[in-house]
């Protein structure tokens, strides 16, 4: 073994300007040369056991924790340490050295490989440098945003606070006026109730009256067809027999198509014969079931026999076409021959003014003056009422608003308030992600489909030095025989506000990556240099 393997001779640059030389075993890091000190025992890091230095890199593996041979790949367990100046320094384990593969930036690790290695830990260092100053560049920025967003949540909170007060004291008088316009508009109900229920009562006993009169009409009708008088005229002397009464085969009372002469007889209460007077004893036994024969009879619907349903035509043995289309054509044609013939000088038919029915007979009549007028106060007063009934209502749900927005944690200066009631979206090859922060994050097709939630609002979940790195979405629709949907958020500091990205990591949990200022924190004072991951 020689010094070479031994040893290895680093020289640095100061800010001195000076070199110094630095001795130390191969593989060996700065923050680990006391426990290689030369000329003296080395005792494995372990503590298992100590053994003479000239074993350390001997290419003999001696402790159980591979300490003695960082330079070397003797020990399965054993590590290397990249010195790597100019760039960052790393840990590789031992077994890639000298195995022909440059891991170390400065080549380091292939030191009796025969590999040839280029040092590249200056280039990957300047372009580290230059991400790195882009960074804070952004951070700087980002920071100089969030203080402007600090600035404004506070002026914004402070506003919704003072117009809540106001909002409040503005109630308490709405809430006043509401209950005065109720009592008004309950004052102007009454003689409108009491005025409708005259008018009501009035024209049900009108139409009483007069559904008594044409009842008395419909029996002396009927008494005068059931006495089979052919002069039709009424006297003192004409009555209606039984026999008369069993030529209504209608009144029959157990539905077997004949009146007996003894149900005949019970309908007229059991005398042979009833006169005028007496008559109106019989008529409310009859007169529901009653045929005058004055009234036509309805004629019953007639069916098309099956033989004469036509078929549709079929031209060409082909298509069918319904006969509707040519009925239409042919009343086209019947249409413009119409025009030239002479009969169109016949006057047209006379149209039926239709005829009242029952139900418009009965129609109540309006309203006089004085009952329309208690009508129309007392719509007033209800108008009045639930408008400033939904006035309270309105006032009452931008209360609750500002109030909910109030009791969210928008981070120790307020800086994530401006997310609040704002959405971001994001679209993929297949889908549109949606977060609306402290609300919920949703997933849509892109082309189509139904919105999956992927969850509501939950907490805030980061680490417990800045709590506010992470979001947490739950309760989300539920995944097919699997767990409720969740989202997990992670912030970034950037100078836009923008959904990055999204992963599904594990089945029904989703991540979303999503830059803010909100996040930026101060940057440090200093300056990068080249010889900022040298380890001296």
């Amino acid at each position: 073994m020689t010094c070479v393997h031994l040893l290895l001779t680093l020289v640095f640059a100061v800010s001195l300007g000076t070199p110094v030389e630095i001795q130390r075993p191969r593989g060996v890091p700065l923050t680990k040369k006391q426990f290689y000190v030369e000329n003296k025992p080395f005792t494995c890091l372990d503590g298992s056991r100590a053994i003479p230095f000239d074993r350390v890199n001997d290419d003999y593996c001696d402790c159980k924790d591979g300490s003695d041979e960082p330079g070397t790949a003797a020990c399965p367990n054993g590590s290397f340490h990249c010195t790597n100046a100019g760039y960052r320094p790393m840990f590789i384990p031992s077994s890639r050295i000298n195995d022909g593969i440059c891991d170390c930036c400065d080549t380091t690790d292939e030191y009796n490989s025969g590999a040839k290695c280029e040092n590249t830990c200056k280039e990957l260092g300047r372009k580290e440098r230059e991400v790195l100053q882009k960074m804070a560049e952004i951070t700087k920025e980002g920071f100089l945003l969030k203080q402007h967003l600090i600035e404004e949540a506070k002026k914004g909170q402070q506003e919704k606070k003072s117009k809540v007060t106001d909002m409040q004291g503005n109630k308490k008088q709405l809430d006043e006026k509401v209950e005065v316009l109720r009592t008004v508009k309950e004052t102007a109900e009454q003689p409108e109730k009491e005025a409708k229920e005259r008018h009501l009562k009035a024209w049900e006993e009108q139409k009483a009256a007069i559904r008594l009169e044409k009842d008395k009409a419909k029996m002396a009708e009927a008494f005068l067809f059931l006495t089979d008088d052919e002069d039709g005229l009424l006297s003192l002397c004409i009555s209606v027999s039984v026999s008369e009464l069993q030529s209504h085969a209608e009144l029959d009372a157990d539905a077997d198509g004949t009146l007996t002469e003894t149900e005949a007889q019970g309908l007229m209460g059991g005398a042979e014969q009833v006169d005028t007077s007496t008559f109106e004893s019989v008529w409310p036994n009859i007169k529901d079931k009653y045929h005058s024969e004055s009234q036509p009879e309805e004629p019953a619907p007639v069916e098309t026999p099956p033989d004469e349903v036509k078929e549709p035509v079929v031209v060409n043995d082909s298509e069918p076409y319904p006969e509707d289309d040519i009925s239409e054509e042919e009343d086209e044609d019947d249409e413009d021959e119409d025009d030239y013939h002479e009969d169109d000088d016949k006057a047209p038919p006379t149209i039926k003014a239709p005829e009242k029915s029952h139900e418009d007979e009965e129609a109540m009549p309006p309203y006089d003056a004085d009952t329309q007028a208690l009508i129309d106060a007392a719509q007033k007063a209800r108008d009045d009422f639930e408008e400033a009934e939904k006035a309270l209502r309105e006032m009452d749900d931008q209360i609750r608003n500002i109030e909910k927005e109030l009791s969210f944690d928008f981070g120790p200066d307020a800086e994530f308030t401006y997310l609040y009631s704002q959405c971001y979206e994001l679209t993929t090859s297949e889908y549109i992600y949606r977060l609306c922060p402290f609300n919920r994050i949703s997933q849509k097709p892109k082309y189509g489909g139904s919105e999956t939630n992927l969850g509501t609002w939950g907490s805030w979940s980061g680490p417990e030095n800045n709590k506010y790195l992470l979001m947490k979405y739950e309760h989300g629709t539920g995944c097919w025989q699997g767990p409720n949907r969740s989202t997990t958020v992670k912030l970034t500091c950037g100078k836009e506000t923008v959904v990055t990205s999204t992963s599904e990591p594990s089945r029904c949990e989703y991540l979303m990556e999503f830059t803010t200022p909100a996040v930026c924190q101060e940057p440090a004072n200093t300056d990068l240099s080249p010889h900022d991951h040298e380890e001296l």
